[in-house]
């Protein structure tokens, strides 16, 4: 069992939901992301979402698009960011990580030298937003030869059809997008039709499943632990990055301090 299995069957025995942080490799800088991500774990973080820095991040809003500028500015590349798990895992043997991002970079570099490096590094799955699973059969191989899960997204739209083979080719977990648009929107979520959503398509996964998007403070993160496997809060975390890239040592603290809180109000629910 790999470290993402592994962490959701403990937290399931334990009922309690994962808190999935998300960050960008290399905001402001790859020091203070080390740093970052041994204070999430520190704050209560089960699983860390390690965004890759593209030029083109089509999927994300103004808030995670500004922080993958500042990383390219750094020039920070898909090998940093596999570098960065590597250091990581000088210290945590034990938390998952997976690399979010875009295909380009690993066209570019190849799929099985991509694979091997991430296995090497000690990455656990990938989540390419552009990568249709129906194109993917190619990147699938060579990540599954090197054990890598393949994370894929649904969202509102998807019908039971495609959720069935997305279900079927998926493995270590299902991202849930709540909402119809990009990272950060200011989109009032019903979290009632989120909790009916995820309800009916859990039909066509055998993995777990997680909601990101519109998860910013403890209250909607303890909503969701109400009803998902596990809740993902990016932009709120990626704010305080923005917030704070003059003065990097602020970042981490603050970071952990509103994990901290979203972790004690999803356990509250949990118990």
């Amino acid at each position: 069992m790999g470290r993402i299995a592994d962490t959701f069957a403990r937290r399931a025995k334990e009922n309690r939901t994962l808190l999935i942080p998300y960050l960008v490799a290399g905001d402001p800088d790859l020091e203070t992301s080390l740093a970052v991500m041994h204070g999430m774990v520190d704050a209560g973080a089960d699983l860390i979402e390690l965004g890759v820095p593209f030029t083109d991040p089509e999927a994300e809003g103004p808030v995670i698009q500004f922080a993958h500028e500042r990383a390219l500015v750094n020039k920070v590349s898909l090998r940093d960011s596999i570098q960065l798990v590597r250091n990581f895992r000088e210290l945590d043997k034990h938390t998952p990580v997976i690399l979010m991002g875009y295909l380009n970079p690993l066209d570019a570099m190849g799929y099985e030298s991509f694979a091997g490096s991430a296995s090497d590094a000690g990455v656990d799955g990938v989540l390419i937003v552009n990568m249709p699973p129906e194109e993917g059969t190619e990147l699938r191989a060579a990540l599954a030869a090197k054990e890598l899960d393949v994370i894929y997204l649904l969202s509102p739209t998807t019908t039971d059809k495609r959720a069935a083979f997305i279900g079927s080719e998926a493995g270590g977990f299902v991202y849930y997008v709540s909402l119809k648009g990009t990272t950060g929107s200011a989109t009032l979520i019903n979290f009632d039709d989120v909790e009916a959503r995820v309800s009916h398509l859990r039909a066509f996964c055998d993995v777990p499943m997680v909601v990101g998007f519109g998860i910013k403070d403890g209250a909607s993160a303890a909503r969701v632990a109400g009803f998902a496997d596990g809740s993902v809060v990016g932009t709120a975390v990626v704010n305080i990055f923005g917030a704070h890239q003059q003065s990097p040592e602020k970042i981490a603290p603050l970071v952990s301090e509103l994990l901290a809180d979203m972790r004690q109000q999803m356990d509250a629910v949990n118990s």
